[in-house]
């Protein structure tokens, strides 16, 4: 975990998002940096991806799941594929015209090799050094940028802990940062007019 951080505040997400959509036009960067604050999963996952795991090429159209086995934990994980996805992935697809057995997020002049995590560290470390000027934002900021919203928007912990493989919400908790958020709040919201 090291000292990786989720992106807390809306304003700052929204300026990171908008880095590769507008500031500097990337189709395969933005649907990287989407997929990755989307759905959680770890960027050694993400890389791995190819266009038939996200799109059914015989109806011309994204599958509503992805169905993945994790690397990491060698778990079988199922992830809903919202609109901000399949909007990202549609832009991609659009200027690569893609094989099913292309991988996603590749180098723009070969479909057959996966990007690899120093390149994608350097993408989403490039829109946090420009959009925040912020230090310890990295790919994995993705996957905690994910938990910290999903946990502000009043997800249960015990479905934050089943989504991240986590053995208790003590763990998650500290995954997430959540521990110093809840404690600030409790001073910052003390009022005693």
């Amino acid at each position: 975990m090291g000292t990786t951080q989720p992106i807390r505040e809306k304003s700052e997400l929204k300026a990171f998002l908008a880095y590769y959509q507008s500031v500097r036009p990337s189709p395969r960067n933005q649907a990287l940096i989407v997929l990755g604050l989307h759905t959680a999963l770890r960027i050694s996952d993400i890389l791995c991806l190819s266009w038939e795991n996200v799109y059914d090429f015989e109806n011309g159209a994204f599958f509503v799941h992805l169905y993945i086995r994790e690397k990491k934990t060698g778990k079988q994980n199922i992830v809903a594929l919202n609109r901000h996805v399949t909007d990202a992935l549609e832009q991609l697809r659009k200027e690569r015209i893609p094989l099913p057995a292309d991988y996603i997020f590749t180098k723009a002049t070969d479909f057959t090799t996966p990007l690899c995590r120093t390149q994608a560290f350097r993408i989403v470390k490039r829109a946090a050094a420009e959009a925040l000027h912020a230090e310890h934002i990295s790919c994995h900021s993705l996957r905690k940028t994910f938990g910290y919203h999903a946990w502000k928007q009043g997800t249960p912990p015990a479905l934050l802990m089943e989504i991240y493989n986590h053995s208790s919400y003590r763990v998650t908790k500290r995954y997430l940062g959540i521990s110093q958020d809840e404690r600030d709040s409790i001073f910052m919201e003390m009022d005693y007019e």
